[in-house]
């Protein structure tokens, strides 16, 4: 495996080096650093579980047999494609949320001479993955697959960044329209899509599969991607910073996340009028009087008991799919999440 990650990790700088001598654009020194040091700032800087799980879900399917060179850079540049379009959803979601810090550093447009450039930058990364799709699959079958599936998701998570955002407009605060049916539409097109069905798409496409007769498989990493934000929701609130690398702001921001959706279920008038009047203040005191709410509704109790039931329902649908190998991707993929403290 260890192996397996440093070839991965191989393949960002041959794929960094080709973007950076593109003939589709003559770049100057200065360009040329300047988006050498953005791509090294964003790109590989996360646990790169996503790019790793194309690597994973490849070898599963094609059930052990030792990969060539080839397929080892092909499935990692197909990983370093979401890794990219995660940099690039998180260059711009940064701006939008104003945040400050990410992975454990300041965001890319709170340095210094970035600024608003990096709203450019981001759409530079976006461009970035036809570029290396087009220059290693264009002779591959599944190319135009790869193409479509890459759309597809990029839309359903921009829909459903959409939805976030209007869902917290400023001036237009109101807890009673966040319902759990709302935090899962949110759940599934902005995460659950790109970050649990995609890498898994990618490695059936390589392996010679049809997409269309995976529906099932989409449905179980749609299920699992729901239970991985649940988890999310829950350590922003209550995970270490430290551990997590980032400072949680979800009660500042009035998010619809599924502890304040589950407190509204479970409070009284009093309680519910509480949350009312803290939830989406930034000032400390009443992000203090939301967590004791929290606290008081017992929501780590609420979460140990959604989260085993998660996996027990997850388990299941997993051991109904026809496929060994299908089985091994899956169940590798709920082992990385379940029970997380990151």
């Amino acid at each position: 495996m260890a192996d397996l990650k440093s070839k991965f990790l191989k393949a960002y700088s041959v794929l960094k080096a080709e973007l950076l001598q593109d003939p589709a654009f003559e770049f100057t020194d200065n360009d040329r650093q300047w988006v050498d040091r953005m791509l090294d700032y964003n790109v590989p800087g996360g646990k790169l579980n996503r790019g790793l799980s194309v690597l994973d879900s490849y070898k599963l399917l094609i059930e052990g047999r030792e990969l060539t060179d080839d397929e080892i850079f092909l499935a990692s540049a197909l990983g370093w494609c979401i890794e990219w379009l995660q940099a690039f959803f998180l260059v711009l979601d940064d701006i939008m949320d104003g945040s400050h810090t990410r992975r454990g550093q300041p965001c890319w447009f709170r340095l210094p001479k970035v600024g608003m450039i990096a709203a450019n930058d981001g759409v530079l990364l976006r461009n970035h993955i036809p570029r290396i799709l087009k220059k290693h699959f264009r002779g591959k079958p599944y190319y135009v697959d790869l193409l479509d599936l890459f759309n597809e998701i990029e839309f359903q998570t921009a829909s459903g960044q959409m939805i976030d955002l209007i869902t917290t407009i400023e001036g237009e605060k109101d807890l009673s329209k966040y319902t759990l049916s709302l935090h899962r539409r949110i759940v599934q097109y902005k995460t659950a899509y790109y970050s649990f069905y995609l890498p898994v798409a990618c490695a059936l496409l390589m392996s010679g599969e049809n997409l269309d007769n995976h529906v099932e498989v989409k449905n179980i990493l749609v299920e699992m991607g729901t239970y991985f934000q649940v988890q999310d929701d829950y350590l922003d609130c209550f995970g270490d910073p430290e551990t997590i690398g980032k400072i949680g702001t979800d009660i500042e921001d009035f998010k619809c996340s599924w502890m304040v959706v589950k407190a509204l279920e479970l409070c009284n008038e009093d309680q519910k009028k509480i949350l009312h009047e803290n939830y989406g203040n930034p000032d400390p005191s009443n992000v203090a009087k939301v967590k004791a709410l929290y606290n008081e509704l017992n929501l780590q109790g609420v979460f140990a008991e959604y989260e085993s039931k998660s996996y027990e329902k997850l388990i299941t649908a997993i051991e109904a799919h026809p496929s060994k190998s299908v089985q091994a991707v899956l169940k590798s993929f709920l082992g990385k999440i379940y029970k997380r403290q990151k």
